[in-house]
């Protein structure tokens, strides 16, 4: 018994140790690029969130604090003083800052996670590709007076 058991967990083991067709591996970078630029995009969200905030707080500091002001709660306008909704409003500020240092640090562990996957698998981007494309063919211009640049091996994703 023992050692059927191994050998469906040896088995097991063969599978993933062979490497993902191309079309696997793009797809998964893909998908990570995706995964980064959503946490950027909502990072960005937050951040003018937390101008806003900052623009009412300055504003309504400078207001009496017994003067009436209005605040959207959940899709309703809700009357209020100034003194009941300025400390609710920073700490909504401060909650939101936390938020972004959390994006923030989720973002660069995925980029290292993608900087990684792209060594592991030899992936270069169209336009860096270009970039050493461009080197490598004014390079060869000036060593063959004109000749064309050979591409190298790996994974290239648009």
């Amino acid at each position: 018994m023992a050692a059927n058991s191994s050998n469906s967990t040896s088995g097991k083991s063969v599978g993933k140790q062979s490497s993902p067709s191309a079309e696997q591996v793009v797809a998964t970078f893909q998908r990570m690029r995706q995964e980064q630029r959503s946490m950027a995009s909502k990072a960005a969200e937050f951040e003018m969130e937390i101008n806003e905030h900052s623009l009412v707080i300055d504003t309504l500091k400078e207001v009496d604090p017994s003067r009436k002001c209005f605040r959207l709660v959940g899709g309703v306008l809700v009357e209020r003083t100034v003194k009941e909704v300025l400390p609710a409003l920073e700490n909504n500020k401060e909650q939101i800052s936390k938020i972004v240092e959390t994006l923030n640090t989720q973002m660069q562990s995925k980029g290292r996670e993608l900087t990684e996957y792209r060594e592991r698998y030899n992936i270069r981007l169209v336009g860096e590709d270009e970039k050493q494309g461009k080197a490598d063919a004014s390079q060869a211009k000036d060593s063959e007076g004109g000749g064309g640049s050979k591409g190298g091996a790996g994974v290239l994703v648009s």
